[in-house]
């Protein structure tokens, strides 16, 4: 699988992959990364869906957001895409903003698929978490590679090698202020999961340590329409290390969503 930079469409600074016709899909991605993080499951989804694929404000070719940082400030910028139904996927601190958007844009969200989402984080992890934002304010350049060995271990791959080429060309103040966003949020409110009126599908790996299995199940618990699936051998970037099972679940998900 080739994970390279396709071309963009551009909508008042938030550039985006669009490819394919009919319902939308949408794809977001997280911290660092960009939309062609997102290959596969444009290449696929693409053939039978309208799939628009956003870089992040402050990430890829997007510009930065305009005003203070938020989830709310991140969710209203990728939802000024939003033209018709639209089954809302995302990924990590994508995840949170699908969420987000599916609570508060409840008219235009068919179905919402949240991947490796987080959800009331241990207190050792919200520390974790909080010392990596505050220490990103010093370092000049983040270091990717205990992110990188954690995400797909020491041997090199394909996968690797596109991740480390994003992380290592993130726009500096576009991935810190993300991650200080990331960091603060600990998962859509209970009463905002109870409220949700789609589908909502929560998929997470068996060996994620911080978006966990457990965290799935009870946010899918919460929710009215809620269902999880756990890829038992998949860690964080399974949207990437396990895109043939991540794409077939989505498809079917999109499917069932837009019938």
């Amino acid at each position: 699988m080739a994970w390279t930079t396709r071309p963009r469409f551009d909508q008042g600074g938030l550039a985006f992959i669009k490819e394919g016709e009919g319902s939308c899909v949408l794809l977001l991605h997280g911290v660092g990364l960009q939309a062609d993080a997102w290959a596969a499951q444009v290449l696929h989804l693409a053939a039978r869906f309208m799939v628009i694929a956003p870089d992040m404000p402050g990430h890829g070719q997007s510009t930065h957001l305009a005003g203070p940082a938020s989830l709310s400030a991140y969710s209203d910028a990728v939802a000024r895409l939003l033209d018709g139904p639209t089954v809302v996927v995302g990924h990590s601190m994508g995840a949170m903003i699908a969420l987000d958007i599916a609570a508060r844009y409840p008219d235009m969200i068919e179905g919402v698929a949240a991947l490796n989402a987080i959800y009331r984080r241990s207190d050792a992890a919200k520390q974790s978490v909080l010392h990596r934002a505050e220490s990103l304010g010093s370092e000049a350049v983040p270091n990717p590679e205990p992110t990188l060995d954690r995400w797909f271990g020491l041997e090199p791959s394909e996968a690797r090698s596109a991740c480390e080429a994003w992380l290592k060309g993130a726009d500096l103040h576009g991935y810190r202020t993300a991650y200080e966003v990331f960091a603060r949020e600990d998962g859509l409110s209970d009463r905002a999961l109870m409220s949700l009126k789609c589908p909502a599908f929560f998929m997470t790996g068996g060996l994620e340590p911080n978006s966990t299995p457990a965290m799935s199940q009870a946010m899918a618990a919460l929710t009215p329409n809620g269902r999880v699936h756990v890829i038992e051998n998949a860690a964080h970037m399974m949207p990437i290390t396990h895109h043939e099972e991540v794409t077939r679940a989505l498809m079917a998900f999109a499917t069932e969503c837009h019938s």
